[in-house]
């Protein structure tokens, strides 16, 4: 009798469910099959040997990382990085899904859609030359612009703290315009006869926004938290090797477990260091995502992920 149901439901919804089938087939070709080279960061990965035929070496390959003296820095800055672009990114995505929807034009509404979609879709690449058309020490527009009001020009791929704040911005930039397409489908989920309820009982802007809008985008807020727990540990690699031009002068507020790692296997091809590394990030990325998914059960069950 299950089969029989199963067979059914199959039946039912294999529309929906050929609709998946492309996406199931990428997460198991580049996500569940990889997973069998996890090995490598527990052993002396040689090329003419493979994986099988390399030299077991237990846990030498985690003493890269954790034995290194710019592990704190390296660490400090992917957490506190990642941690900001989760806030900021929330925050400013929501608040643009909210003004969106008060577009009652639809041309408008697509437009500006399209304008903030848009950056999404440039490389990091692209992005880097773009700041550094502003950044330039020389005939950069933004040291100009400095200059015309006396207050003289600044070398910002040699100034450390300046980065502090051209991360965020330029990440907010680039991501926020996705988000606010999220949320703001989310928000054309909510029945309009609560809107419609909520103006005939007097209610202000501010008392539809806060308890109608808002209540209604945050289960959709903590799922999409929650994911991006997950991935506190792995930072953008474009953003932080491209956007400062990999200067090593600002390694000290832009330098992250990525970029680190890639110079190290550059510098060394140790494959098994580098395995080892990633390994790391994903175990302590899934602990945060069941520890965080935990949190939010015992909140309230209906805004968990599982």
């Amino acid at each position: 009798m299950q089969l029989r149901q199963i067979w059914k439901d199959f039946k039912k919804n294999k529309v929906l469910l050929a609709l998946t089938l492309p996406l199931v087939i990428y997460v198991t070709i580049f996500s569940y099959v990889p997973m069998f080279g996890a090995m490598v960061a527990f052993k002396r990965y040689q090329f003419n040997k493979g994986i099988l035929g390399s030299e077991w070496v237990g846990f030498s390959n985690f003493k890269f990382l954790f034995g290194s003296p710019d592990l704190w820095r390296i660490v400090r800055n992917t957490l506190g990085y990642n941690s900001m672009f989760i806030v900021l990114n929330l925050l400013g995505s929501v608040f643009v899904a909210l003004l969106l929807y008060e577009i009652t034009s639809k041309k408008l509404l697509k437009t500006y859609q399209s304008i903030m979609f848009y950056p999404h879709f440039l490389s990091w690449v692209v992005v880097a030359y773009m700041a550094y058309s502003f950044l330039n020490p020389r005939s950069g527009m933004l040291n100009q612009w400095l200059g015309e009001l006396g207050l003289g020009t600044v070398d910002w791929y040699n100034k450390s703290g300046s980065w502090i704040y051209i991360m965020p911005i330029a990440n907010m930039w680039k991501e926020i315009g996705i988000g606010a397409i999220i949320y703001y489908a989310g928000l054309l989920g909510v029945d309009p006869t609560y809107y419609e309820a909520a103006k005939m009982d007097g209610a202000g802007k501010w008392q539809i926004l806060t308890k109608i809008s808002v209540p209604f985008l945050f289960p959709l807020m903590t799922i999409l938290t929650i994911l991006a727990i997950g991935h506190i540990f792995t930072a953008d690699f474009g953003l932080f090797y491209q956007l400062p031009m990999n200067s090593p002068t600002v390694y000290s507020s832009t330098d992250v477990i990525d970029t680190y790692i890639f110079r190290a296997l550059t510098d060394s091809g140790n494959v098994g260091m580098s395995s080892a590394a990633g390994l790391t990030k994903s175990v302590l990325g899934l602990l945060l995502v069941l520890g965080t998914n935990a949190l939010a059960r015992k909140i309230n069950s209906d805004n968990s992920l599982f």
